[in-house]
């Protein structure tokens, strides 16, 4: 049986996402911070692990991954924790608000790619491969969203060396951007659009990014997606506005 942790699995993209791979036959570890959110995502399936902790607080990110690896090989690292943070011009954002969107984002990314790597390079059939989750925006942003822009592209730098560093270990790494999945992030968004007059976004179904991760994630060893973008058909990402 195959195994993954996927980050930020108790809502959103990481909590169908969970549930796909249960589905489909792997183990699952489900990273969040609050247990019971966890355990309703899980709901009693016998190959659900759940891992409470904040992606932010190191301890608890290297603690989580030795209790998964202690019982269970770990194939794959779904690295999808994050944050929006404030949508406004970059001169109306207060540095907490800054600092919190690095901090999930790009710190508690590193922080489990770390110890994902560290337990792929170290368990007994080394390799695996880590899936982080980007997004369109690492490639076209949207306006208000400067904190969390700045740290996609950040991701998209820690993906690519990555990649490099763990080719002598066999293991892999990749990116998943999305663009507009119907999530609560998206929601969020929806009704600052509506307040300003804007008309709805085009958006796709959360489980077909469930079904991308997957594609990623079974692949045999000797392959690699490195980047995949998967988006609604009909957002305004190519072309002229």
């Amino acid at each position: 049986m195959k195994s993954i942790i996927i980050t930020g699995a108790s809502s959103g993209i990481g909590a169908v996402t969970a549930r796909y791979f249960l589905q489909n036959g792997w183990r699952v570890g489900l990273m969040a911070r609050t247990a019971s959110a966890l355990e309703g995502i899980a709901d009693g399936h016998e190959n659900a692990v759940c891992l409470p902790c904040s992606v932010t607080d190191e301890a608890a990110v290297d603690a989580a991954f030795k209790t998964f690896s202690g019982n269970h090989r770990l194939d794959v690292l779904f690295n999808n924790a994050g944050q929006f943070g404030p949508q406004m011009s970059i001169d109306e954002i207060q540095l907490a608000d800054w600092q919190a969107t690095v901090d999930v984002n790009l710190t508690g990314m590193f922080l489990c790619a770390r110890a994902a790597f560290r337990t792929m390079r170290h368990q007994s059939d080394q390799g695996g491969r880590i899936i982080n989750n980007g997004s369109i925006s690492a490639h076209t942003p949207r306006e208000g969203s400067t904190c969390y822009t700045t740290t996609k592209h950040g991701v998209s730098g820690l993906t690519k060396t990555i990649t490099l560093d763990g080719r002598p270990f066999g293991i892999a790494c990749g990116q998943i951007d999305i663009g507009n999945a119907r999530t609560d992030l998206v929601a969020n968004l929806e009704v600052k659009r509506a307040a300003e007059g804007l008309p709805p976004l085009p958006t796709m179904a959360v489980e077909d990014v469930a079904k991308s991760v997957f594609h990623m994630a079974s692949l045999p060893e000797e392959a690699n997606v490195q980047t995949m973008m998967v988006m609604a058909s009909a957002m305004p990402h190519i072309g002229r506005g």
